[in-house]
C-alpha cells in the first residue's frame, strides 16, 4: 500500500510540474457534477484543469449526508485528486487516470446490507449483521478509465469508472445497542480490500 501511494504521488507531482514545461497552451478549466448521484441527494462535484496538451488534473469531492437511506447508513465525505492522460487531447475522448482520495464515513459496508449472523470472534456475541455499521476513515488509491465528449461549445459529458485499494480504519457499532461489536482491545479495526469507488456521468461546464 505504501508503495502504491508513493507511486501515485510521484505521478501526480510529475503532472503538476508539466504545467511549467508548456506555457504556450491555452489552459482550460471545467467544473462538473455527477448526474447519477444528484437525484438521490448525493453531491459529487469537481474541477478539472488542463496542464498540458493531453494531461489534466482533477480535484473532486463526494458528500453523502444520509444518516439513513433505505435503512442503510451511508454518510460519507470524500476528497480526491486525479491526474489524467488523454490519448487524443485534453477533454476529448478516451483517457486513463491515477488517483488518491481520503474519506470520513459512518456507513454499513456492502457485505452488511443483508440479514444474517455475524460473530466477530468465536467468543463474541452473535448479531444480525444488518444491525451493524462502521464509523471511521479510509484512504483510496487506484486508477480510472473514461471517455469525455463535447455536448456543445461549453458543455461536455464525462463517462468514467475506477477502482483500486481501500485501506480503512474504523470502529464497528450496533445500531440499537450502541456498543462496539468488534471490541477486542484495539482502538481501531483495520481492513484492506480492492473495490470500485469512482464512477458516473459528469456533466462539465467550461469556464
Amino acid at each position: 500500500m505504501k508503495k502504491t501511494i508513493l507511486i501515485l504521488f510521484i505521478i501526480l507531482g510529475f503532472l503538476g510540474n508539466a504545467q511549467n514545461q508548456d506555457s504556450a497552451i491555452s489552459k482550460k478549466i471545467y467544473v462538473k457534477a455527477n448526474a447519477l448521484f444528484l437525484p438521490i441527494g448525493i453531491l459529487n462535484a469537481g474541477v478539472e484543469y488542463q496542464l498540458k496538451d493531453k494531461v489534466t488534473l482533477q480535484a473532486d469531492v463526494l458528500i453523502s449526508p444520509w444518516k439513513s437511506f433505505a435503512g442503510k447508513y451511508i454518510q460519507v465525505y470524500m476528497i480526491g485528486f486525479e491526474g489524467r492522460y488523454y490519448f487524443k487531447e485534453a477533454f476529448k475522448h478516451w483517457y486513463v487516470g491515477a488517483n488518491i482520495s481520503g474519506a470520513r464515513f459512518i456507513m454499513q459496508k456492502y457485505n452488511y446490507w443483508s440479514s444474517g449472523d455475524s460473530q466477530y470472534k468465536p467468543d463474541s456475541p452473535i448479531y444480525n449483521k444488518a444491525d451493524l455499521y462502521q464509523d471511521g476513515f479510509a484512504i483510496f488509491a487506484g486508477a480510472t478509465v473514461g471517455y469525455q465528449f463535447e455536448l456543445s461549445d461549453r458543455w461536455n459529458m464525462d463517462l468514467y469508472f475506477g477502482g483500486g485499494t481501500a485501506q480503512s480504519f474504523y470502529k464497528g457499532y450496533h445500531k440499537e445497542l450502541g456498543i462496539r461489536y468488534d471490541d477486542d482491545g484495539r482502538t481501531w479495526n483495520k481492513s484492506g480490500e480492492w473495490v470500485p469507488y469512482r464512477g458516473g456521468v459528469m456533466i462539465s461546464y467550461k469556464l
